[in-house]
């Protein structure tokens, strides 16, 4: 079993197989309750029929008595349970073998180092669902929704997604070089990431101007429901208004946590969320608090997902919560890990539910739609440029589009975004290099593009520039302009 989590939590990303996706923690699923069947019902429900067991052990022994080299046959029996995981065809449903299975299990409250991005698999391809905040693979321009389509050289289409996460995982300082494959992009992208420890604070608030207060959650991790709680209190305590919950990029976590973040908020009696199993049976867990007197929001996007949808989906429709952003990401399965059965430190997660919101809408593959659609600008969503190359006048390229949207989000204003670079786009990088302290060519080399992307990510991370932030806020002070005049 998991062990109590600390105050703070160092993870990994591009691990453990979208593990934080896990809504189910091991062996349980909401407040102790069985999350699947025991290990006796199981072997004797799904146990191998005397010709499958036959099937497998001729495999096996013509393997090792006919291959033509000496053979691993610990390799061979995990590369059996793989190969029964993906047949299932779910991006979240999967082996791990001990070493793999002993870190998905330190990774709720652990420290590892990578890159700093959850993945899955679907359909061979390994595909990040969300950059972890201040990792590497944020600071990078990694999004949700990349294909990772190979790292060092190597291919991970096709290839288990335990050794996929192998590949991109490395000791801290190595470099990562992965390919990725971005819809919109015809041309696949390369980032040269550092590898470096992930420290991951899961909830962050602030209090905002007319008494608005901020809580960002980062990922529902065994203690984020107690930090919440902290933090809301003491944004109460200081006679805050109304409440805005930033759950962008947040790749889920676990279920009674969110349960427990979402009570606090849904009157008692209305649903959170609605599990239903293969059998077609559904259970409600309905909230045992008393809601809040003002008014709330939520912010979410494409890397929202699972636990975050949860969240959204029960504040929106039990608590009358606005949902301001984008799309979600659309994960609306329940997974359990067994790891005690197999009895050699492996662990099997398996998808033993889907989940529904209260109203019973299954949101899987489709996410939740926002109250209120609010795109970021786009410098936010840029791509890096390629260090390698001088970028200069008369040239024309997609690194030329993406330098050029990077000067004019910091106010240089080249006069076009299209990729060509004309007298204008010339003058604007002048004018950058001049205010960086740079020599002033007019040319972007390595140095001027490097300064170009710190100065963007200083740029992002300024709350003023965040345009779905600052629409939730925008909302509840409205709410609460609305409130006053009614009493």
């Amino acid at each position: 079993m998991l062990k109590k989590s600390t105050a703070a939590f160092m993870v990994i990303a591009a691990l453990l197989c979208g593990s934080l996706l896990t809504l189910a923690v091991t062996g349980s699923l909401f407040s102790g309750q069985a999350a699947g069947e025991s290990a006796a019902s199981i072997l004797a429900n799904g146990g191998l029929a005397q010709n499958e067991a036959k099937k497998l052990g001729t495999t096996l022994g013509l393997i090792e008595g006919n291959y033509y080299q000496s053979v691993d046959r610990s390799k061979l029996i995990d590369g059996a349970v793989n190969g029964m995981m993906e047949a299932l065809g779910d991006p979240y449903s999967n082996y791990m073998a001990k070493e793999t299975a002993e870190k998905f299990e330190e990774s709720i409250e652990g420290s590892f180092t990578g890159i700093g991005a959850e993945v899955a698999s679907d359909n061979g391809k390994v595909v990040v669902v969300s950059p972890i905040k201040g990792s590497p693979a944020e600071k990078a321009g990694i999004q949700a929704k990349d294909i990772i389509a190979s790292v060092n050289g190597t291919t991970l289409t096709g290839m288990d997604l335990n050794d996929a996460v192998a590949k991109i995982r490395g000791p801290k300082g190595s470099t990562a070089v992965l390919v990725i494959q971005r819809s919109g992009s015809a041309q696949p992208l390369t980032f040269n990431i550092k590898r470096d420890n992930v420290t991951l604070e899961t909830v962050y608030s602030t209090m905002e101007q007319n008494g608005i207060g901020v809580i960002e959650i980062t990922q529902f991790s065994l203690n984020t429901a107690d930090r919440f709680k902290e933090e809301l209190a003491k944004l109460e305590k200081k006679g805050f208004k109304g409440l805005v919950i930033d759950v962008r990029n947040d790749p889920g976590g676990v279920l009674p946590v969110v349960i427990d973040i979402a009570e606090q908020f849904v009157p008692r009696d209305k649903t959170i969320v609605q599990v239903e199993n293969k059998n077609k049976e559904r259970e409600l867990t309905t909230s045992k608090g008393r809601g809040k007197d003002y008014p709330v929001a939520v912010l979410m996007n494409k890397g929202s997902a699972s636990a975050s949808e949860i969240l959204a989906g029960a504040l929106q429709q039990s608590a009358g919560a606005k949902l301001i952003g984008e799309n979600s990401f659309g994960k609306g399965t329940v997974q359990t890990s067994f790891d005690k059965q197999l009895g050699d430190g492996s662990l099997l997660k398996i998808t033993i539910a889907k989940w529904l919101t209260p109203n019973g809408t299954w949101i899987h593959g489709k996410g939740i739609k926002p109250d209120i659609a609010v795109a970021q600008p786009d410098y936010f969503s840029v791509t890096p440029i390629d260090k390698s190359k001088l970028l200069q006048y008369n040239s024309n390229s997609p690194n030329v589009k993406s330098a050029q949207t990077m000067l004019d989000g910091l106010g240089y204003k080249p006069g076009r975004k299209d990729g060509y670079f004309d007298t204008g786009t010339k003058d604007a990088v002048k004018k950058f290099q001049s205010a960086a302290k740079l020599k002033v060519t007019g040319i972007i080399d390595a140095k001027t593009a490097e300064a170009l992307e710190a100065a963007l990510i200083k740029a992002i991370r300024n709350p003023e520039n965040d345009n779905q932030r600052n629409r939730g806020i925008e909302e509840i002070r409205k709410e609460i302009g609305a409130k006053a005049s009614n009493s």
